[in-house]
């Protein structure tokens, strides 16, 4: 995946990976969290060591599920978005201030695709998801009010401010993929050097397993209007996709994706799988967000010189 190919009419995007390699001394587990299952696989001989490894990576992924989640009233962003405004400089954690200080950098580069301060839209939009109803015009005026990455201010003492009446942050498009590298490290921290992990599609890949070229992905293939299982082969690198095959909502003869355009307040009607490779799952997350709403084509070379590369098929 080193180039933009625009002609390329393949529907893709990932699914849990399926492995043929050698059963001996793999480890596998799973939990759900953050919404989605993570999954995570490495080899070592020991089963102390396995599950210990495993057991903290979870615990470390619940932690960031717990600070970084805008479904939980009592997470640090949710606080966080309740003193906007207010003129609050709120000490944020190392979690919270990564992730923010990351995603500023993607908000000014896509001019605003993506945007994190579109916590009104995306909880308006969740509800209309669920009851199946569009929203309404006024909402989504009220709502788009409140957005704006410009507001969003981090100080040099670790501190956050939110300079909007009513603004909330989602960091949806991207915490995932944050979390998914903390639990790397996490193994990589315990001397294993080949693991996978899985957070719902979210994928960072360390060292290949013994005696293999990479990790082997299954990735769903649309083509001569059919749907096929391929796989694809990663290693030391993170891989995220994005897209409406599953979560959309159809109204008025239009298909509205539950990624939201934070320039409009509406639901991309663009149908698109778009899929990053970057040298860390955070990275590909937001980045696979971004390009969601809007493909940009003066960003990919710069992208690709840091090493993300996407690609996207349209259907």
């Amino acid at each position: 995946m080193k180039k933009i190919c625009c002609a390329w009419l393949l529907l893709f995007f990932f699914v849990p990976f399926s492995a043929i390699e050698s059963q001996e001394n793999r480890r596998e587990f799973s939990d759900t969290l953050m919404g989605t299952d993570f999954r995570i696989v490495f080899y070592t001989d020991s089963d102390y060591l396995a599950t210990a490894a495993a057991q903290k990576a979870f615990d470390r992924i619940k932690a960031i599920e717990q600070s970084l989640s805008d479904y939980r009233e009592t997470s640090e962003i949710s606080q966080l978005s309740a003193t906007a405004d207010t003129g609050a400089r709120v000490p944020v954690s190392d979690d919270l201030w990564n992730v923010l200080t990351y995603a500023l950098q993607v908000m000014k580069k896509s001019d605003g695709v993506f945007d994190v301060t579109a916590g009104a839209l995306t909880k308006l939009w969740r509800r209309a998801f669920r009851q199946k109803e569009m929203p309404a015009k006024e909402e989504i005026d009220a709502a788009l009010g409140t957005l704006g990455y410009k507001f969003i201010k981090l100080n040099k003492d670790h501190s956050a401010e939110l300079l909007k009446p009513g603004m909330r942050l989602d960091l949806g498009g991207i915490a995932k993929g944050y979390a998914v590298d903390e639990a790397m490290k996490i193994i990589k921290a315990a001397n294993i050097a080949s693991a996978l992990v899985d957070g719902g599609g979210d994928i960072a890949a360390s060292g290949p397993p013994p005696g293999q070229m990479g990790w082997l992905i299954d990735k769903y293939v649309y083509r001569n209007g059919e749907i096929r299982v391929e796989s694809m082969m990663i290693a030391n690198q993170a891989v995220a996709t994005s897209g409406d095959t599953y979560r959309y909502l159809e109204y008025g003869g239009k298909r509205y994706s539950h990624i939201i355009d934070p320039r409009t307040g509406m639901g991309v009607t663009r149908r698109q799988i778009v899929t990053v490779t970057a040298p860390t799952c955070m990275e590909a997350d937001a980045w696979a967000t971004a390009m969601s709403v809007e493909v940009d084509t003066r960003l990919f070379l710069a992208l690709e010189k840091k090493g993300i590369s996407i690609t996207f098929s349209l259907y």
